[in-house]
């Protein structure tokens, strides 16, 4: 496909637009487990699906074209992506790591990692300074996570990459909140990104997948091995409901961002929120930052009630977004870090980092903005309504 073609239109244009046996206009779903050969000395291209399947194999190529990567993998689900590229690296190596990571890579690197002798430091990525002195001989790997999660928090992904490369380690980036829609870390220099494709690029609430897409081919042969080696391949149904929401993940990620810009901007000035915390906000310390390395803020933003009290209150008031786990769905999505996403994060960890108990994360959705807007605005005036009752007794 030809690269003069914008974003958009390579989400609908690609090697795989049309079914070259019949012309239909979907991917087939090749259900098939294994796969008859011409002969005894003579392989097909096929043999057994957890190897490669040619319908897994489409959503392979087409987000590592997105990304502009040489080679894509899909996984059953973001954490099966992200543990099995930690694998790439061995005994007696150290990983720094963004400090207010998703919760399932800090269980990861903090109880799977750690039991096979590969070393972790958690750190500040938004400073660079730190990043460094966080550095050993055997630091292996750079693992970002940007904008983090839950905090928001955006780190120089070149500038990250560059000290990596400076020490012969790897940069690894969680793309989720971003997609390639909005930001490329490949392209900033990062060796591999990873994506749990549950979220933006599926974009419905009706898949788990997690995908993987490097840019060095040694390395692709590398994560390939260990792919096929631990088999937590995603499945044919999966894989073809991931390539049908990444066809319209242009126009939800620009309604779904468009609504988080107006309702950040409606949460700051509200007298019961502590604070914001979205790079689409020029007072965020990183939004210059992001505004270079990105072509948008994306669609998650958090924010701390004024108390811990209010909480229970404010959710139980709130109608429109669903209250769940996940994110990234064209339903605006209400999550509480401490018991939900950072629940594998002891509460000393989560308090250090600033994950406050009173502390939600939104993932806005494709719904109109100014009725997501009179939703909070009705919660709120419903807790202050309740406090100013309880004042009164």
């Amino acid at each position: 496909m030809s690269d003069c073609y914008s974003f958009e239109t390579k989400l609908l244009h690609n090697k795989h637009k049309v079914d070259p046996v019949t012309g239909g206009v979907s991917v087939p779903i090749q259900h098939a487990s294994t796969f008859h050969q011409p002969s005894a000395d003579t392989s097909g291209k096929y043999d057994y699906s957890r190897s490669l399947n040619p319908t897994r194999e489409a959503l392979e190529e087409i987000i590592a074209e997105l990304e502009g990567g040489t080679r894509g993998f899909a996984f059953s689900s973001g954490m099966a992506a992200i543990s099995t590229a930690f694998l790439l690296l061995s005994q007696g190596d150290h990983v720094v790591i963004t400090e207010d990571v998703y919760g399932g890579t800090f269980r990861m690197v903090t109880q799977v990692l750690s039991r096979f002798g590969i070393d972790h430091t958690f750190v500040d990525m938004t400073d660079l300074v730190a990043v460094e002195q966080a550095i050993k001989p055997n630091t292996a790997l750079l693992y970002v996570e940007t904008p983090s999660n839950p905090l928001l928090k955006v780190t120089d992904i070149q500038a990250i990459s560059n000290l990596a490369k400076k020490h012969g380690a790897y940069t690894f980036v969680d793309n989720t909140f971003m997609t390639p829609y909005l930001q490329k870390p490949l392209n900033l220099g990062a060796d591999l990104v990873l994506h749990s494709a549950t979220k933006f690029l599926s974009g419905h609430s009706d898949t788990v997948a997690g995908l993987a897409v490097v840019k060095n081919s040694e390395l692709a042969d590398r994560l390939y091995s260990l792919q096929n080696s631990f088999g937590a391949v995603l499945g044919v149904q999966d894989a073809w409901l991931v390539m049908r929401g990444i066809k319209t993940l242009s126009v939800r990620m620009k309604q779904s961002q468009e609504n988080a810009v107006k309702i950040a901007l409606f949460l700051k000035n509200q007298p019961l929120i502590k604070e914001v915390y979205y790079p689409g906000l020029k007072e965020h310390p990183q939004h210059a930052l992001q505004n270079r390395q990105a072509s948008g803020p994306g669609a998650v933003l958090s924010f701390e009630l004024k108390s811990t009290e209010i909480l229970p209150r404010f959710i139980a008031n709130v109608e429109l977004p669903v209250f769940a786990v996940s994110l990234g769905a064209v339903e605006s999505i209400l999550s509480y870090p401490a018991k939900m996403s950072h629940a594998a994060m002891p509460a000393a960890e989560r308090q250090k980092r600033g994950i406050s108990e009173g502390l939600l994360r939104l993932s806005a959705g494709i719904e109109n903005a100014d009725d997501l807007i009179s939703d909070f605005e009705q919660a709120l005036f419903a807790v202050k309504n309740s406090e100013y009752k309880e004042g009164v007794r």
